[in-house]
Order: structure tokens, then sequence, then C-alpha cells
């Protein structure tokens, strides 16, 4: 494993900036709204500044700040929930907001893909999430479990029924294994 630097402590950091794409990609997928994934990602980055001496040089930054964000979206639980309560049918975001395709698709291949992350966005949100920091994220097993606070069989489990119901959900069309490192 490559040598990590300690955290600086002047910003702007290179390590939490190199981070920040998959973090904000991390942060949609869990909310499903544009604005709260932004809301979450700074208040991911402000927890990490704040407590950057608790990061243990040569750790995983990623891995670690994973973590942080995914407790800051567990605290942050209820709130949303209340928040949900209280949103419009005829509002223009929702979890198919969080989701978009990067390069200048074909209509066939737009299509497909609409329907595999609309099939996704339907998964359970413990299988969503191990899926996306499985596949999308290319967390080792261990890694996952340390983010989402769970046993590595639990990781192992989870990501086995998603695959399992994404297939069954896509009719079979779903078939190519996901990458995963072990």
């Amino acid at each position: 494993m490559r040598r990590r630097r300690a955290m600086s402590d002047t910003l702007p950091d290179p390590d939490l900036i190199a981070a920040l794409p998959r973090l904000r990609r991390y942060a949609r997928v869990l909310t499903g709204d544009l604005n709260r994934a932004d809301d979450l990602v700074q208040d991911t980055l402000t927890r990490a500044w704040a407590k950057r001496r608790l990061w243990r040089s040569g750790s995983d930054l990623r891995a670690w700040l994973f973590t942080i964000m995914h407790n800051v979206h567990i605290n942050q639980f209820s709130l949303r929930q209340r928040e949900f309560s209280e949103v419009s049918l005829d509002a223009d975001e929702g979890p198919m907001v969080a989701w978009e395709i990067p390069v200048r698709a074909t209509q066939s291949d737009r299509l497909e893909l609409v329907e595999l992350f609309a099939q996704i966005g339907r998964l359970p949100d413990e299988q969503r999430e191990v899926l996306l920091l499985a596949a999308v994220e290319e967390l080792r097993y261990q890694d996952i479990a340390q983010v989402l606070g769970v046993p590595i069989g639990t990781v192992m489990s989870r990501l086995n029924r998603a695959r399992e119901k994404l297939r069954r959900m896509t009719g079979g069309a779903y078939s190519a294994p996901l990458k995963v490192v072990k």
C-alpha cells in the first residue's frame, strides 16, 4: 500500500480536493437531491477538517471520508424524514436527479442506463449503498464494512442480495458482474 502523507494544516489540501468527485457522487446517491448532496459533502468536509488529527496516515483517506459522510447522513435522518413528508409531488427533484450520465450516449444507451439506475434506486438503502460503494467507488469489503459500521459478512450478504435483486428486476438483462475489490 502506498504511504499517504499526513493532511496539511492549510487549505486547500490536495487529497481532500481529489476526493470531492467521489464524495459528491456518493452524497447524491445517499440523498437523492442535488442541494442536500452538496450540503452533505460540505458537512462531511467540515467535520473531516475539524477531526483531521484523527485520520491515521497510511490509511485510506477515501474510506475515512465515506465513513464520516455515512455518519453525518445517518445523524440527519430524522430531519430528512420530516422534510420528505413536506415535499411537493410536482417537485423537479428526486432520486433520479442523483444519476447523471457522464458521457454523451446514444438514445438507446441512455434509456438502458436510466432504466438500470431506476432499478438500482428501488433497492433497499442498505443494499444500494453497498452496491455503489463496491461497484462505483471500488472500495474493498473491509473498507465498506468500516464506512457502514457493519461486519464484512453483512457487506458480502447485502452485496449478493443487491446483485440478485437487480438481476430479477431487470429480467436477467443485468448479468455482468460488478467489479469488487476484496
